[in-house]
Parts: C-alpha cells; sequence; structure tokens
C-alpha cells in the first residue's frame, strides 16, 4: 500500500499525459466515434423490424383459368399487403423468376374454377397450382405458399357454399363425380357425403328463403365507402396476438440498438489494436526503458497505460452510445447502472488485449495485422455483425468462449431486452476475468527493450 501510495502521483501524471495526448487530436477523436455511428445505423437500419413495413414479396401470377373464382384469388392476392402481384403470361414470369427480379410464380391451371370446389368432396385428381420459385429465396416463397393456400381456400370455399353458386346443378354434380368413383370410396364415406349434399341443398332452399325476403340495400345500409364486404368462405377458427418476451410487453427487437453495440465493441477493439502498437512503437523508440530508469515499478507503467485506455474507451462508448440515442431512438430499456457496469468492464477488458498485444508482439507492423484478424473473428464470433440468436445452436455455445459475445450480449440485456441489473453481472464478471487473464500475460511476457 505504502508503494502505491509512493507511486501514485506518477501513476496520475502517466494517465494523465496519455489522455491529453489522445484527446489533443481531434480527427482521431472524430473518426473513432462517426465510423461505428456510420457503420452501425447501415446495419440497424438494415435489420431493424421498424423500419420494414409487410414484406411486400413480389410474385406473379399466371391464370390460365380466367374464371370468377381465380379472378377472386387474383384480386385477393393483390390486395394482400404481404405480396406484390403482377399478372403475366407464363413464358415471362418464368423469366422474371429465373432473372431473380420475382421470388415466385404462380400458375392457376385451366378449369381450376370448375374442379376446385368439386374436389373439397369428391375424390379424384385435383386441380394443380403450379409455384416456380427462385430456390435462394426459400422463406420468402414458404411465405407466398402459405398466404396462396389462405386465399384459395377461402375463394373456393365462398364459391362451395355461397347461395349464388351452390345451385342444384352444382350439388347433382357433386353426387355424379361421388357415384363416378365407384369402389375408390367406402360406403360409410359414401353414405356421410349423401347425407352432407341432402344438408346443403337444404340451406341452399333456406338461404333463398331468406334472400328473397330481404329488402334491397338503401344508402344508408349499403357497405360504407373504404369498407370491404364480408367475402364469405372458411376462415380461421381463431386470432393471434403477438406479445413481446423482452423487458416491458411493448418492447420489441431493435436492431439499431443491437447494431450500436456490436460496432461500438469493434472499433473500440481496434482502440485496443492502437494502444498495444503505440506500446510496441514506444519500445522500439528506446522510451519504456528510459521509463525503466525512473524508480517505478512495472506494475506501475502498465498500470498507467492500460488505466488510460480504459478511460478512452468509456469514453467513446459513451460517445457512440449517445449519438445512437439521440439520432436513431435507442433507449437503454433495462438498467443504466448494469450498463455502465458492462462499458467500463469492456473498457478495462479492451485496455489489457491492447497490453496483451504489445507483450506478444514482435513488430508494430505484424502485430497490427494479426491483431487485426484476430480482432475481427472474436467480433464475428461475438454476434457483433449479426445477432448470436441467429447462429447454428453448436456456434452459439461455441462462441461463449469469447469476450465480445459477452460483451454484445450484456449490451443487448441492457438496450433493447430492458433486462435487470442482474442480467450485467455475469458478462461483466467474464470481462473482468478476460481483463485479469490479459493483463497477467502482459506482465508475464512484456519485454522492455528490443
Amino acid at each position: 500500500m505504502s508503494t502505491f501510495a509512493a507511486n501514485f502521483p506518477a501513476f496520475r501524471a502517466l494517465v494523465l499525459a496519455e489522455l491529453r495526448l489522445y484527446f489533443s487530436s481531434r480527427r482521431t477523436l472524430v473518426m473513432n466515434i462517426l465510423a461505428p455511428v456510420l457503420i452501425g445505423a447501415f446495419f440497424g437500419y438494415v435489420t431493424n423490424p421498424k423500419d420494414q413495413t409487410a414484406p411486400h414479396v413480389p410474385v406473379a401470377v399466371v391464370d390460365l383459368d380466367n374464371g370468377a373464382m381465380t379472378k377472386a384469388i387474383v384480386d385477393a392476392m393483390s390486395k394482400d399487403a404481404s405480396l406484390n402481384v403482377t399478372l403475366t403470361d407464363e413464358a415471362d414470369a418464368r423469366k422474371l423468376v429465373s432473372e431473380g427480379k420475382l421470388r415466385a410464380a404462380i400458375i392457376l391451371p385451366e378449369k381450376f374454377g370448375a374442379t376446385a370446389a368439386n374436389a373439397l368432396f369428391v375424390p379424384g385428381d385435383r386441380p394443380k397450382i403450379t409455384i416456380i420459385e427462385d430456390p435462394s429465396k426459400a422463406m420468402e416463397v414458404s411465405l407466398v405458399q402459405g398466404l396462396l393456400t389462405q386465399h384459395v381456400m377461402q375463394s373456393v370455399s365462398a364459391q362451395a357454399f355461397s347461395p349464388s353458386s351452390l345451385s342444384a346443378e352444382t350439388v347433382a354434380g357433386w353426387r355424379k363425380g361421388l357415384a363416378d368413383a365407384g369402389d375408390g370410396v367406402s360406403p360409410d364415406t359414401r353414405s356421410a357425403l349423401g347425407s352432407l349434399f341432402d344438408s346443403m341443398e337444404r340451406l341452399r332452399a333456406d338461404q333463398q328463403k331468406v334472400a328473397a325476403a330481404t329488402p334491397a340495400p338503401t344508402a344508408s345500409t349499403a357497405t360504407p365507402a373504404g369498407a370491404t364486404p364480408n367475402a364469405g368462405g372458411l376462415r380461421l377458427p381463431f386470432s393471434i396476438e403477438k406479445q413481446s418476451a423482452v423487458g416491458t410487453r411493448d418492447a420489441k427487437y431493435n436492431g439499431y440498438a443491437h447494431s450500436f453495440a456490436g460496432m461500438s465493441v469493434q472499433f473500440i477493439l481496434f482502440l485496443g489494436i492502437d494502444l498495444g502498437v503505440a506500446l510496441l512503437l514506444a519500445r522500439r523508440m528506446g522510451l519504456w526503458k528510459r521509463l525503466r530508469a525512473a524508480p517505478l515499478s512495472r506494475a506501475t507503467l502498465i498500470a498507467s497505460r492500460m488505466t488510460s485506455g480504459a478511460v478512452v474507451a468509456t469514453v467513446l462508448m459513451i460517445a457512440i452510445f449517445a449519438a445512437a440515442i439521440a439520432i436513431f431512438g435507442v433507449r437503454i430499456r433495462g438498467s443504466i447502472a448494469g450498463f455502465a457496469l458492462i462499458t467500463v468492464t469492456f473498457a478495462i477488458m479492451t485496455a489489457s488485449f491492447g497490453l496483451f498485444i504489445a507483450a506478444v508482439g514482435k513488430t508494430p507492423e505484424a502485430t497490427r495485422g494479426l491483431a487485426i484478424v484476430a480482432t475481427l473473428i472474436m467480433v464475428m464470433l461475438g454476434g457483433a455483425w449479426v445477432p448470436s440468436f441467429i447462429f447454428p445452436q453448436w456456434l452459439q455455445t461455441a462462441s461463449l468462449v469469447v469476450p465480445t459475445r459477452w460483451a454484445v450480449d450484456g449490451l443487448d440485456a441492457m438496450t433493447w431486452r430492458g433486462l435487470g441489473f442482474d442480467a450485467a453481472l455475469a458478462p461483466s464478471a467474464v470481462l473482468l476475468g478476460f481483463a485479469a487473464l490479459f493483463a497477467l500475460l502482459a506482465l508475464w511476457r512484456f519485454r522492455w527493450d528490443e
């Protein structure tokens, strides 16, 4: 304790000298803040759900039937906010999909309207809808297939059960198809379908009586302008309410919050590389040998560099997130104290990482290249570029061995996830553990001269 007290004035002077040297270069300071802000803004924009409307997947529809039912299907798909529908012919549709201009093309076959409703009840061949897909857009094609199924089922069931189409001839056609099926239909199924057709004929007669007794709509009872009348048809017998599982119930994933966490981690680690390379340059010029001639311990000299580096890293982190909050609406929805703890522990880890680079490096030129590669690998595995939750499960587990994963996850927890102070403890402890490891290795391997 007495040794530290005796060396404290020199320690403080060394730290202040390093801070003055760094902050005296305004261009360096601006670039160290501006670069992560610009790149973080780009990644945040392209990954932020708040900035994305409905997918609006571009698709083509080829209507070879051109009947009432297929026109209803095309009309429903055209009004769907998730699709951008283009009507064209088959050759043009295939060409557009093959060129990547459309995600898929849907071909509605001839006589689709005449056979689709029958296929609901009568065994036998069903009309085949062809989807020409872009294999590189599998997720969007799956969305298209699901929406197509929804609109086709609604249109087909509307025709099958609406009073205008449920004519005696329609039911008679179903009965004929059932008879033509022969032994392909079991007696029980044949009996059940016959009873169903009888019920449908009675339903048709009742609906016609109600329609005849209902007065025509007047201007006051007509569908309001802009409203969508009930198109009929089978609908899902339930609704879905989405609730967020993070922080408050209305919290959502914030791409800007994650991208700024990732870019701040990346560029502050680059600061650690600069710290290590600067130490190697100072050693090459003999500055460290001269400092060693002063009555200062090795620990004091190393600690002063580490402290000044940690202060600079903390200031940069605060400045980057201040820009994110002021310009891009990022909010610390969790614990402010937890955010501060992760910021400080990551800054300490960054400073010790710079010392470790200086300890194991030989020349400044070679060390910078190797350190950049190692840092980019850590940043990539840590989920700074893309969220780690989209990694394969084995990679999510393996990436826990790098400190960047803990730093990014901790910052996410304090920002868009909205978690409490306890969620900052584990990441901070791991970051301090890495800081201690790097510092010990630096003290062990550091050479004071070339």
